[in-house]
């Protein structure tokens, strides 16, 4: 019984220390490519959070941004988190998808206004705006 809970503290441990780490790069390294990885998971959270609360957008969209803000937290990965470069980048590509889903249910503007990072990113991620016709 002790092993097992041994166990699991310490993967949360690990799971803090890597969150810790990335938000200790995103506001230490200069700015570039690594700065914006290291930023990307940390600005996710937050608009995850941002638009679970926001009444525009629709329930499709945020059950997506809700599960990818659930597969952030959970200390289950496809890729353990204590591998250095390559650990949260499962995070990274659920969440991108997630984001794009709801890109295509939500108001660009809304999604705007959620990224809390460089708007560049999440322009990047969203691609081009679609036409109005």
């Amino acid at each position: 019984m002790w092993d097992w809970l041994v166990w699991v503290l310490t993967a949360v441990g690990l799971l803090v220390l890597s969150w810790g780490v990335l938000i200790l790069l995103a506001r230490r390294l200069p700015p570039g490519l690594a700065r914006d990885l290291a930023s990307f998971i940390p600005d996710c959270v937050t608009t995850v959070r941002q638009l679970r609360k926001d009444p525009r957008v629709p329930r499709r969209a945020k059950v997506a941004v809700v599960f990818a803000g659930l597969w952030v937290a959970s200390p289950i990965d496809l890729i353990p988190e204590f591998l250095p470069v390559i650990g949260p980048l499962d995070d990274v590509v659920v969440v991108a998808l997630a984001l794009r889903y709801a890109g295509r249910q939500v108001p660009r503007e809304v999604l705007l206004e959620a990224w809390p990072g460089e708007t560049r990113l999440i322009e990047r991620l969203l691609g081009p705006p679609r036409s109005q016709s």
